[in-house]
């Protein structure tokens, strides 16, 4: 029987049979690329095409990225990230080595302090803006991350006392400690607070590059 005459073999096969597993192979595959575009940074900067500021911030959100990606993944089939690399046959021996030490090489290892926060700094800029583009505004769902950026912006030691972006997230927290727990920001200050937010977290990746 000639393939003609089996329509079967032209029809799409669907990976998935519903939202939860559209989703499923959704979160594999950010967590595949993330990993890929790490490897391919790394290989970049061997090969000395990324400068090593460049290379230094694209690393630390690389690494914030991963994690929230594979938590995603993570589970009784993938207990551990090895497993994942192992069954989609990725080929990322340096990309493991920076998940493994989570920092990216040009930091020295100072017991993981100024690697991680630069990773939590990362993290907290784009959970709070995320946050306020699904229109979460309430001071009691913003507070407790803005604080936590406020609080390790300032234990960040190559961060200048003067950092503007530093003093913009201050004031924003004086304005959530103004306010009552069920209290909303204005869509007024939310558009401002996106924009402080997205400036400060430029200049900050911009301070990784030219430290």
């Amino acid at each position: 029987m000639s393939d003609a005459n089996r329509p079967e073999l032209y029809e799409d096969v669907k990976l998935f049979r519903n939202a939860r597993e559209r989703e499923k192979y959704d979160n594999m595959a950010d967590l595949y690329a993330v990993i890929n575009t790490l490897q391919n940074l790394e290989k970049a900067y061997i090969r000395d095409c990324v400068t090593p500021k460049e290379y230094t911030a694209a690393c630390s959100k690389l690494l914030v990225q991963y994690k929230a990606a594979f938590k995603q993944v993570q589970g009784d089939e993938f207990p551990n990230v090895e497993g994942f690399v192992k069954k989609y046959r990725l080929d990322c021996p340096a990309a493991m080595e920076r998940i493994k030490e989570d920092r990216p090489i040009t930091i020295k290892d100072d017991k993981g302090n100024t690697s991680k926060c630069i990773a939590d700094i990362v993290s907290l800029f784009i959970t709070i803006m995320d946050k306020l583009r699904l229109e979460i505004k309430a001071m009691d769902e913003l507070h407790p991350d803005l604080r936590d950026l406020v609080d390790t912006m300032n234990r960040l030691s190559i961060l200048p006392s003067d950092f503007d972006g530093k003093k913009k997230v201050a004031e924003w927290l004086g304005v959530l400690d103004s306010m009552q727990a069920s209290d909303e920001l204005s869509e007024t200050q939310v558009r401002q607070l996106i924009f402080d937010l997205e400036s400060s977290y430029n200049a900050f990746n911009k301070l990784l590059h030219n430290s």
